[in-house]
């Protein structure tokens, strides 16, 4: 069988492509490297307040009222409200905080910076057990919720 000339060439050009091929994948699972990165993270995520609010006077042993909560954020970054977590206190030394049950509330929600009076999602609610002993005490008393997150 006779060669020509541009088969030879041809053939000798595709020896030599897939012999560079071969030879740049080598290469490439081969080379190595290294590096790192830096950065910093943020050195506060903002103000956040949060704020409750059920109805005066509506409140009485054995009732319960809807707990209302909003954000502000006076804070360059945004910034999450988890959970809200409640502590009860009352003006009257003889109203037991421990007459009134607040849950918690999941909110998971984003407060947007340099907000003001954002409304959380979802509501909470207070209730006051009726303990059957007098609670005259609490008649006129102020219900103090502390709320965190």
């Amino acid at each position: 069988m006779r060669m020509t000339r541009k088969k030879l060439i041809a053939g000798i050009g595709t020896a030599v492509l897939v012999g560079g091929l071969a030879t740049a994948a080598f290469a490439y699972w081969t080379a190595s490297g290294s590096g790192s990165g830096t950065g910093t993270a943020a050195t506060a995520n903002g103000a956040l307040v949060l704020h409750a609010s059920f109805p005066n006077d509506a409140l009485y042993p054995g009732g319960n009222q809807v707990v209302s909560f909003t954000a502000d954020n006076a804070g360059s970054q945004a910034v999450a409200v988890g959970t809200v977590h409640t502590v009860v206190s009352t003006s009257d030394p003889l109203c037991l905080p421990a007459d009134f049950t607040v849950n918690d509330v999941i909110e998971n929600q984003s407060i947007a910076a340099n907000s003001t009076g954002v409304a959380l999602a979802n509501n909470g609610s207070i209730s006051m057990t009726n303990t059957g002993v007098s609670q005259d005490a609490c008649k006129g008393a102020t219900i103090t919720l502390t709320l965190s997150s």
